[in-house]
């Protein structure tokens, strides 16, 4: 089946292409053709990856563009790309399946099924992808698609602002990523994946370097890595099923997935800056978390500190240690969401505020979220303890900076995780919640099966899961990570301890209060306010759009205005003027001309005459 790969995205653009076409006459507009193509993505999926496991590795002979064998484009499936199918495809499904009772009755139901086959499809373009160009047209379609789902309620202000925020912040990871582009292409004249890979050694290491930091800079859009993480939180003005996709799936999975995918361009210098930037956005991100009262931005927050965990693991040469990160996050993730969903959707507020005491009222949705919880806290022994401990024990010999960093963020999952759950499914009844109930079958039914993926998605360490995804890389390289991959003692239980201290510094504040929440809050209410206001990111980068571009761009135009324009139309207008004077000399009157020649002949007559005087 591996060699009939190229169905796997398109199952879900023809459904796109039905759903655009014909949606409005069919049920539920269309999302029943959704989730039968996206379901036939997922079993092709299943079946390349089975396929992966006796091939190891396949390429396709590709399609030649515009004549040029440096734009072959063709399907690359390996361990890297079937661990990818696996996640967009499986957890892809069950978000469209999930969609049907969470999109129920929505006014732009055909829509929103047409745009999340096309994201999904786009996605899956993007994994198999064996040419950067080929790679770049679907990350392109990614943020198109994005863009469009982040914006569907485009009614309301909120929800078109985020949407271009995105749109325009990501674009800035675009443009550095395209140049990337352009650097390998200088150098080697091609862009074939594999061909790269082959010539990387052969290259100048500050070559190498330049390409592969822009390459990095794509990803630091895509993937919302300081300092281009300030559109994620606010992307959750779109539905919760999209947020689901975004944050477990698609969108900013694919940064990382361009690091892991371009690894053997990367130098140990381009590495140590992604390790940094990794671990500044862990940090960072988990800081911010912890005093949000949004449901969707707590999460949201926590997808960008667990993406830096993703991309420290890698810029520290913990390779498998963030794909399994990867993996067991786009579980625990989307099942976060999606509880989150049918809270929202029971409640009709996303204010944790205005919640309380819903697990009695919501036992299916109550108990997937302390699953996804527990797996995002890093206890044992469900899936995200295990990769969490891969990567705080590859930091752990890098460096002990980085490690402090990494500690302390994940101290901080487990609190805000705990802050949420408590806030929202324990303690007293809110009156917002009374007449809350749990979400039809066709929405808890993903959330049951998310969740045994949370509980049990980490044993797969056990069954090779690193060996596997090794064997992506050059032998040489493979070889030098697996000496480095691995557990360490005492940072599993350095591991399991700040989880544990996590939960129950919230327990002790939310659950069974001894101290107060507010007293906290007024103690430190200059970090608070740090805090609440990110940073100050979104001031600084809003003061230099309006105050440094927009006045720089008065200034220019003024210049162009009245100087440039001043002096061309000054020149033209002075010339016109001198014709216009010259005009009135040609008359067609022959008395005329003949005075104009007496006088002219006079005065060059007196002009001799004081010339020869002067002489």
């Amino acid at each position: 089946m591996i060699e009939q790969a190229w169905l796997i995205p398109l199952f879900p653009v023809i459904s796109f292409l039905i759903i655009l076409l014909f949606g409005k006459r069919m049920k539920e507009g269309g999302g029943y053709v959704a989730v039968a193509f996206v379901g036939l993505s997922m079993l092709v999926s299943l079946l390349t990856i089975r396929d992966v496991f006796s091939v190891g590795r396949y390429e396709s002979e590709g399609i030649s563009w515009l004549g040029s064998e440096a734009f072959r484009f063709g399907f690359l499936i390996d361990p890297l790309a079937a661990v990818m199918l696996f996640v967009v495809s499986f957890v892809g499904f069950l978000i469209v399946v999930y969609s049907l009772g969470y999109m129920h009755g929505d006014p732009g139901v055909q829509r929103y099924y047409a745009e999340i086959s096309l994201f999904i499809a786009s996605m899956l373009a993007l994994i198999i992808a064996n040419n950067l160009v080929f790679l770049f047209i679907s990350w392109e379609l990614v943020g198109l698609c994005s863009y469009l789902l982040i914006g569907f309620w485009y009614r309301k202000p909120s929800a078109a602002s985020a949407a271009k925020k995105a749109f325009l912040v990501t674009r800035v990871g675009d443009i550095m990523l395209l140049a990337g582009i352009l650097v390998l292409y200088a150098k080697f004249g091609t862009l074939n994946l594999s061909e790269l890979f082959e010539l990387a050694p052969s290259a100048a290491p500050a070559t190498l370097t330049l390409a592969s930091l822009l390459l990095f800079g794509g990803a630091v859009g895509k993937s919302a890595q300081f300092p281009l993480h300030v559109w994620l939180p606010d992307a959750m003005e779109g539905p919760t099923t999209v947020s689901a996709l975004i944050h477990a799936a698609t969108m900013v999975k694919a940064g990382v997935y361009l690091v892991a995918r371009a690894y053997p361009l990367f130098t140990p210098e381009s590495l140590f800056v992604v390790a940094w930037i990794g671990g500044i956005t862990a940090l960072m991100a988990a800081t911010m978390a912890v005093v949000m009262t949004d449901l969707k931005r707590v999460i949201a927050y926590s997808t960008v500190s667990h993406l830096g965990f993703m991309t420290l693991a890698l810029g520290v040469g913990g390779y498998a240690a963030g794909v399994f990160h990867l993996l067991n996050h786009s579980f625990f993730k989307a099942l976060l969401f999606l509880s989150a969903g049918a809270v929202i959707h029971a409640v009709h507020s996303q204010d944790i505020r205005d919640m309380g005491g819903l697990w009695k009222r919501m036992p299916i949705t109550g108990t997937a979220f302390f699953i996804g919880a527990w797996s995002l806290s890093g206890l044992p022994p469900w899936s995200g303890f295990w990769s969490k401990d891969d990567i705080l024990a590859a930091v752990y010999g890098y460096s002990t900076p980085l490690f402090i960093i990494a500690a302390f963020a994940a101290l901080l999952s487990a609190v805000y995780i705990s802050r949420l759950f408590f806030i929202v499914f324990t303690g007293k009844e809110s009156e917002a919640v009374k007449h809350a109930h749990e979400a039809p079958r066709v929405m808890t039914v993903p959330l049951m099966i998310l969740s045994l993926g949370a509980l049990f998605s980490g044993f797969v360490r056990f069954a090779g899961f690193e060996e596997f995804v090794l064997n992506t890389l050059p032998a040489e390289l493979a070889e030098h990570f697996a000496a480095h991959e691995g557990g360490h003692g005492f940072v599993m239980s350095l591991s399991i301890a700040l989880a544990a201290l996590g939960i129950v510094l919230t327990g002790i504040t939310y659950y069974k209060p001894v101290l107060s929440a507010e007293k906290i809050r007024t103690t430190f209410k200059p970090l608070h306010t740090l805090l609440i206001d990110r940073y100050y990111l979104d001031h600084i980068y809003l003061f230099f759009a309006t105050k440094v571009v927009k006045d720089t761009s008065t200034v220019i135009n003024a210049i162009d205005a009245y100087f440039i324009d001043g002096l061309v139309n000054g020149i033209g207008k002075a010339t016109a003027k001198a014709g216009e004077v010259m005009r009135r000399i040609q008359t067609g009157i022959t008395q005329d001309y003949a005075s104009w020649l007496l006088l002219g002949a006079s005065l060059l007559l007196i002009i001799a005459r004081l010339t020869g005087g002067a002489a």
